[in-house]
């Protein structure tokens, strides 16, 4: 199967057939095809017997196109009149020669550890990656095996979901609500065998959850319940959260990684990543990608550093940060206002129970605007819509809360609720 001779829905020889051609004990062959079921490459259709597995989809939450004409409230993106110029480095790297020994500008590695360390996380070993989902990618497929099984949140950010599926892994969903992850609910998924965590402490994409210190507190005594699990903890908004850092590596955990990305604040383009993490994951990280890419562009690297540094940049990142702020909260008292529930916390999204989400979607869109279904971003939770606001102006807030509960209100004539 690894090497590609028997492809998905390929029948497996029943256990005794395959004892007697291999000569070894039917117990052996049933054990192995237990550990294949496990791990999610063959199947048990009953009387159809044992079969290889399907495949893992790739990006099957893809979002849709935009609609022509329609204001765009899901794809969320930052204000573009919020990023800053971007302007490569006078002194580009030196022509034809490698930076694996070397993969890491010693002057950003320093900042980066100012960048973390007043927010708690240990600082003594970092890791930079092209971006969360790069690093999260490479961590995953170094760590665990096909089969195993990774803690998401639920609803949760959509290309990590996509991304668990596509290593041939297996999403554990785990309840959130405005602090993140709840308690029991990662107690129960750690109990059930995963092999990972993956969660942010901020700014939770879509739902906009942020720890406080008491969830953060509790998540950590459950996790050291398990100290073998990696735990992957991903900051991608810091900077514009507008939320305190309650990180779960402060808590002495064995096997842990803080991510943090700079496209939401600094530009979409810049397809870097840090990370501050356990010995044991950076020597892991840094071995596999020394065999793959190498290291990250150095030319990127200075172009980072060079906004990280510039006070310019620092005054635009916090007006930024203000400027969200200001304009999820603006939409969630309007929506309060209409007496529609909502979820905004942190961050630069508002989550809105519904009851159907394709009357609302489709409903929103008559009236002008573009909305996520969120279906994309759920595993086991109810449905919802998710309005990303970081380009939604305070001034339009209250047109759309308004169009928000007229939709509402056509959807449950229509539908019957």
């Amino acid at each position: 199967m690894s090497e590609g001779l028997l492809g998905p829905g390929v029948a497996l020889p029943p256990v005794r057939r395959l004892a007697d051609e291999l000569g070894v004990s039917p117990g052996t062959v049933a054990t192995a095809y237990k550990e294949l079921r496990q791990r999610g490459i063959v199947v048990t259709r009953g009387r159809g017997g044992t079969v290889v597995a399907a495949a893992p989809a790739v990006a099957s939450r893809r979002p849709p196109r935009v609609p022509d004409g329609l204001r765009d409230l899901a794809g969320g993106h930052p204000d573009p009149q919020l990023l800053p110029r971007l302007v490569p480095p006078s002194r580009l790297s030196p022509g034809a020669r490698s930076h694996r020994a070397t993969p890491r500008v010693t002057r950003l590695e320093h900042a980066v550890r100012e960048w973390l360390g007043p927010d708690g996380v240990p600082t003594e070993h970092v890791a930079f990656a092209h971006g969360a989902l790069d690093l999260i990618g490479r961590l995953l497929s170094v760590e665990l095996r096909p089969g195993d099984a990774v803690a998401m949140e639920d609803p949760g950010y959509h290309h990590l979901l996509d991304l668990v599926t596509a290593l041939g892994l297996r999403n554990v969903p785990v309840a959130v609500d405005d602090e993140g992850l709840l308690p029991e609910a990662l107690r129960t998924a750690l109990r059930a065998g995963v092999r990972a965590v993956v969660c942010s402490p901020r700014a939770q994409n879509p739902r906009g959850g942020c720890f406080s210190a008491a969830r953060r507190d509790a998540l950590v005594a459950v996790l050291r319940e398990e100290p073998e699990v990696l735990v992957v903890e991903n900051d991608h908004a810091s900077a514009v959260a507008d939320a305190p850092l309650y990180t779960l590596t402060s808590g002495g955990l064995a096997r842990w990684v803080h991510v943090r990305t700079v496209s939401k604040f600094l530009g979409t383009d810049l397809r870097w990543a840090a990370a501050a993490c356990d010995p044991t994951t950076l020597a892991r990280h840094d071995g596999r990608m020394l065999l793959t890419s190498g290291w990250v562009s150095h030319l990127l690297q200075e172009t980072v550093y060079g906004l990280m540094t510039d006070d310019g940049t620092r005054a635009l990142v916090a007006r930024a940060r203000e400027t969200y702020s200001l304009r999820r909260t603006a939409l969630l008292q309007e929506l309060e206002r209409h007496g529609i529930p909502a979820h905004g916390a942190s961050g630069m999204n508002v989550w809105v129970p519904v009851p159907d989400e394709s009357a609302v979607v489709n409903g929103l869109r008559s009236y002008g605007w573009w909305v996520a279904s969120g279906a994309r971003f759920r595993l086991a939770s109810g449905p919802a819509v998710r309005i990303a606001v970081a380009g939604l102006q305070s001034a339009d807030a209250a047109r759309l809360a308004s169009d928000f509960a007229a939709v509402l209100v056509e959807s449950e004539a229509t539908y019957g609720g």
